[in-house]
This record gives C-alpha cells, sequence and structure tokens, in this order.
C-alpha cells in the first residue's frame, strides 16, 4: 500500500458486547456498503481510513481509541 492510498490515522475499537458490528463505507458520488465485521466481547479491531473508506458505522457496545480520545457508543463511562 503506498503512502497515497492511506488517508487517516490508526484508531482501535473494543467490543464491549457480542455481535458488535463494524461496517466500512466507501467514498464516491454514492456511499456504500463495502466492508463487514462482527466482533465479540473484548475483541479488539485495529482501522485505518484509506483512499475506499471515508466512513464507519459501528453497532452494538463498544469503546473506539482515537488520537481525539475515546468514544463510547452508548455514551457511559468505560468500565
Amino acid at each position: 500500500m503506498s503512502d497515497s492510498s492511506v488517508s487517516g490515522d490508526y484508531f482501535v475499537i473494543r467490543a464491549l458486547e457480542n455481535g458488535v458490528q463494524v461496517i466500512g463505507m466507501t467514498r464516491g458520488a454514492q456511499t456504500r456498503f463495502h466492508h463487514s465485521e462482527k466482533l465479540d466481547k473484548n475483541e479488539v479491531m485495529i482501522a485505518q481510513f484509506t483512499e475506499h473508506t471515508s466512513a464507519m458505522k459501528i453497532r452494538g457496545k463498544a469503546v473506539l481509541y482515537t488520537s481525539y480520545g475515546q468514544i463510547r457508543t452508548d455514551g457511559g463511562d468505560e468500565t
């Protein structure tokens, strides 16, 4: 992968329950789903935005660790 195909920092998604869905979405005139992963409790995924992935949708309880801080999908404090 060349540097030109990478457009973002890495971030980490940690599932807080079984069945958390991570859905990658494409760039372009139409936004489309292009990849999906399912995580079980305490599984971790390391992800990065690329020239093909411009957004991600997270379904279920999870914590995202980014260079901007932590984000919980349920809005609570991490336990």
